[in-house]
């Protein structure tokens, strides 16, 4: 067995093995034909210390490097087959919570269909009560009623909300272009005409088109601008400003107001349901519209935040991918 085909042997049992060929007689074709082999260096004799030494430097230099490569590509194919899975199993998570939300929404949905029938036949009832038989009742009775008709018609707003927060997700999207300024400047007329009482500092700044719902982004609007004008109600000079900063592939809209504000401390909570900062006697409401905001804005592939401080504002910022 010759130089080469010892080579050829070796490398079967160790495919990371580097070779040198070390001969008295060698040629250009024998040189050729060992480089072919898989060989690194070919040495000739008469063999020198300060040629042979150089050579198996560099050899064994290769074969840690191709033995770290190995190594480096059994990582990298570990890795990926532990992201793979991963990724099968986040998958099927997503799934599950998809499923899962698809079911929440349509109990909450069905559950405060239900309920809004014989709520509105108590409310109804007491309300008749009160009105038909007034004069006939104890004053403590007609306390006790009004208690009932308060609180039922309260339950009954809070069933609205349950309702209102189910829709979007049960809403297919129906994306188109957007007139925003169109549709903000619509809706402060509106809240405008409603509070005639009040003189409030209106800023509407550049509000570009988007690619969106109609009705969804009107309901977020709509919360907004209406929790600016509610949340401005005491200041002495209320201000409510509208506008949209753009940044690469996203337009962010906010709307800030100098009302009561906020602690950021409680900002986590701000799109929960029900999630009230400010006791019913400050502000009427159930804490359902931010929620609902949030869960329109996901759907759009967005995002909302918020900042705030106790007594001098908030601003809500949410962002839509151009």
């Amino acid at each position: 067995m010759d130089g080469i085909a010892l080579l050829q042997a070796a490398q079967k049992i160790d495919p990371d093995l580097v070779g040198v060929i070390m001969t008295g007689e060698g040629t250009i074709v024998t040189a050729v034909e060992a480089m072919k082999t898989g060989a690194l260096d070919y040495i000739l004799k008469p063999f020198k210390l300060s040629v042979i030494l150089p050579v198996l430097s560099r050899a064994l230099t290769v074969r840690r490097l191709r033995i770290e490569n190995k190594e480096l590509e059994q990582s990298v194919r570990e890795r990926t087959s532990q992201l793979e899975v991963a990724n099968r199993e986040l998958e099927a998570a997503n799934k599950e919570l998809e499923a899962a939300n698809k079911e929440l929404e349509a109990f909450s949905h069905s559950v405060s269909h239900d309920l809004r029938g014989p709520l509105t036949v108590i409310v109804g009832s007491a309300d008749l009560l009160v009105e038909d038989y007034a004069a006939q009742m104890p004053a403590q009775a007609h306390q006790l009623l009004r208690g009932v008709l308060g609180s039922g018609e309260r339950m009954i707003q809070i069933v609205d909300d349950l309702l209102r927060l189910s829709r979007p997700g049960r809403q297919p999207l129906s994306k188109r272009q957007v007139n925003v300024s169109a549709l903000v400047r619509e809706l402060l007329d509106e809240l405008q005409r409603e509070q005639s009482g009040r003189q409030i500092d209106i800023r509407m700044g550049d509000l570009p088109e988007c690619i969106g719902d109609p009705g969804l982004l009107t309901q977020v609007f709509v919360n907004l601008l209406s929790n600016a004008f509610k949340f401005t109600r005491g200041k002495g000079n209320p201000t409510v400003e509208v506008s949209c900063l753009q940044q690469a592939g996203e337009k962010i809209y906010f709307v800030r107001d100098n009302g009561a504000g906020f602690d950021m401390q409680q900002a986590t909570k701000l799109f929960g349901a029900f999630q009230r900062f400010h006791s019913a006697e400050q502000f009427e409401g159930t804490g359902i519209g931010l929620s609902t905001v949030h869960r329109i804005i996901q759907r759009h592939g967005g995002r909302i935040w918020a900042e705030a401080e106790v007594d001098k504002g908030a601003t809500i910022y949410f962002g839509l991918p151009d």
